[in-house]
């Protein structure tokens, strides 16, 4: 039997409303999926838990020493990890 289900209303910008809507769009979900995703993800990313590999693809390159040592003070400057920075999930600002 499906889990009981109950609405959940709030006022958001009118620009952020635009984005989600946009996405949500886009993804082919309806409004109801596309929330209890975007939600679920967040509780999950907020507990320490993975983020979801599956649209996640890997990109190897080289890059001059210098350009990685630069990449690796601004990361320092700013307490974040290669990881953090390359695998973000978009729910944090940048």
């Amino acid at each position: 039997m499906a889990e009981e289900t109950k609405n959940l209303c709030a006022q958001i910008p009118a620009s952020l409303h635009a984005q989600v809507r946009e996405q949500q769009e886009a993804s082919g979900k309806t409004l109801s999926q596309y929330m209890t995703e975007l939600i679920t993800a967040y509780y999950e990313y907020e507990k320490g838990g993975a983020c979801n590999m599956a649209n996640v693809k890997t990109v190897a390159f080289q890059i001059p020493t210098e350009l990685m040592e630069q990449l690796k003070a601004y990361l320092e400057k700013y307490n974040m990890t290669q990881k953090a920075s390359f695998y973000d999930t978009g729910t944090r600002k940048r």
